[in-house]
């Protein structure tokens, strides 16, 4: 088939090891698709790579591992939930088409039409408090439900919070949904805790795996940071939920406003060192949002596929307090929601210390109270 051959052409220019991303744009510009690419003339293709480069694209066609890469993606994307996009494709995201540096290949797993609809990037710390994970799903359920596609990279902590809390607020093949950009391999899942959690984004109606790199590419460092270009890329706005200074989350957003993106942040605590970097992009200008109503008024709602707009849910409401006794009642009221010692809140709760021990216990199982580093509490929600 046509459509197959070149694809196939295209999985050879992306795949010959020594040629990178940069490589390829620049062999495209000069000389148009892959298969024009290859019919040039040494000389021609020396005046863009250098001489190992193009000795590697010219000896292509006899590279036994090269074709067996080849084949290998091609008969993957057999498969009716995998597919392959290439900058040439019509439905190659726009807004990742505006980017600097945009992928030559994007790797699918998936609903593919997911591409062409609005998305706005929800990421955050890997170790996110209980609160932190708990507002990053309700948001990305709220968002999701008001017809945005929520993208994360798929790691613990925020992103896994924020890709299930999408998946729960897409009802219909009309709205919302989730995009899990990831860095290694779309037959690959990493982490492996989130096995489970991939499956439920590629059966899903609304749930997509996208990856620029080939198939068999391993979990590698360097492939992390470089994904969150694309996470960026394909949203409308970024939306970071608990990150330290130095986190990766702050790389995604500094690319979105690069990006001309908007850029959102949830405060947090002063005390707290995942609240630090929040605060440092609020600072630099990112919008502070304490309700998905913020971010909807500052984006508008998407369009839906039949041209109306959809309605915006709010944050679920929050649960009332499920608080069996006074001395629990009385602790939670003197806890507040900064970090606390059981002996600063033994004073504020002017309670013997054996009394307040009970009732954090009773409340954290009631997932009204999480524990923190350093022997101390926090009021959650």
């Amino acid at each position: 088939m046509q459509v197959e051959a070149s694809l196939a052409d295209w999985l050879r220019l992306t795949l010959i090891v020594g040629i990178g991303d940069r490589s390829v744009h620049k062999l495209l510009k000069a000389f148009g698709l892959p298969e024009q690419v290859f019919a040039v003339s040494r000389s021609a293709v020396s005046r863009v790579l250098s001489e190992a480069q193009t000795t590697k694209l010219l000896g292509a066609g006899d590279d036994a591992a090269l074709h067996e890469r080849i084949e290998k993606s091609l008969a993957w994307v057999a498969a009716p939930e995998n597919h392959v996009v290439t900058l040439a494709d019509a439905d190659y995201p726009q807004g990742l088409l505006e980017t600097p540096d945009p992928p030559p290949l994007l790797y699918l797993k998936g609903c593919r039409e997911l591409l062409a609809r609005a998305g706005i990037a929800i990421v955050g710390s890997r170790n996110a408090t209980v609160g932190g994970l708990a507002n990053a799903e309700s948001f990305a359920q709220a968002l999701s439900g008001a017809g945005y596609v929520v993208v994360s990279g798929m790691a613990l902590g925020v992103d896994t919070a924020a890709h299930r809390g999408g998946l729960k607020g897409s009802q219909s093949a009309e709205r919302g949904g989730t995009i899990a950009v990831i860095g290694t391999g779309c037959d690959i899942v990493y982490p492996a805790r989130n096995r489970d959690l991939a499956h439920a984004i590629v059966a899903a109606p609304n749930g997509l795996i996208v990856s620029e790199f080939p198939l068999g590419t391993p979990a590698l460092a360097d492939n992390f940071p470089r994904r969150n270009r694309i996470i960026s890329g394909l949203s409308r706005g970024v939306l970071v939920v608990e990150a330290a200074l130095r986190s990766g989350s702050l790389i995604t957003a500094r690319l979105a406003g690069e990006q001309g993106r908007e850029v959102f942040a949830l405060p947090g605590s002063i005390h707290s060192p995942l609240a630090k970097g929040c605060h440092k992009l609020i600072k630099d200008g990112a919008k502070l949002v304490d309700s998905v109503e913020d971010i909807l008024e500052e984006l508008g709602r998407p369009m839906r596929t039949d041209g109306s707009s959809e309605n915006a849910s709010k944050t679920a409401p929050d649960k009332p307090l499920q608080v069996v006794d006074a001395a629990s009642a009385a602790v939670l009221e003197a806890l507040g929601f900064d970090p606390v010692t059981l002996d600063a809140l033994c004073e504020r709760a002017k309670l013997p210390a054996e009394v307040v021990a009970a009732s954090l216990m009773t409340l954290e199982l009631d997932g009204l109270v999480q524990t923190l580093p350093g022997n101390q509490y926090q009021r959650v929600g």
